[in-house]
């Protein structure tokens, strides 16, 4: 098995989650405790695998870039879903007892 990982902080509190665009699964949404929402688009490197000296090989992980992140209110965004029909539209649930329904734009250049 070949395994690498990558990681980043962009949240300042607990991650609740994490849904991938179903149209590009390159791109996805991490929710946050502190009410926040943050879009993330993974690049994937050049070379997948590499061998070391004995000829095993091993896995490269690529790079994460974050697109946005924006606060919706004060209390942690528990809920998240993209519409599987309408690219960019998705719905998001939290704590302070709101539903709120969203639109992602310019998904297309990323």
């Amino acid at each position: 098995a070949v395994v690498s990982t990558q990681s980043t902080g962009a949240h300042k509190s607990t991650i609740w989650g994490v849904r991938h665009l179903p149209q590009n699964r390159d791109v996805y949404m991490t929710l946050g405790g502190n009410g926040s929402l943050c879009l993330w688009k993974y690049n994937y490197p050049k070379e997948r695998t590499k061998q070391d000296g004995d000829g095993v090989e091993y896995g490269i992980a690529g790079t994460v870039e974050q697109i946005q992140n924006v606060i919706l209110g004060t209390q942690p965004i528990s809920g998240f879903d993209w519409s599987p029909d309408k690219e960019g539209l998705c719905v998001c649930s939290g704590f302070d007892q709101t539903v709120r329904v969203c639109i992602v734009t310019r998904l297309k250049s990323l």
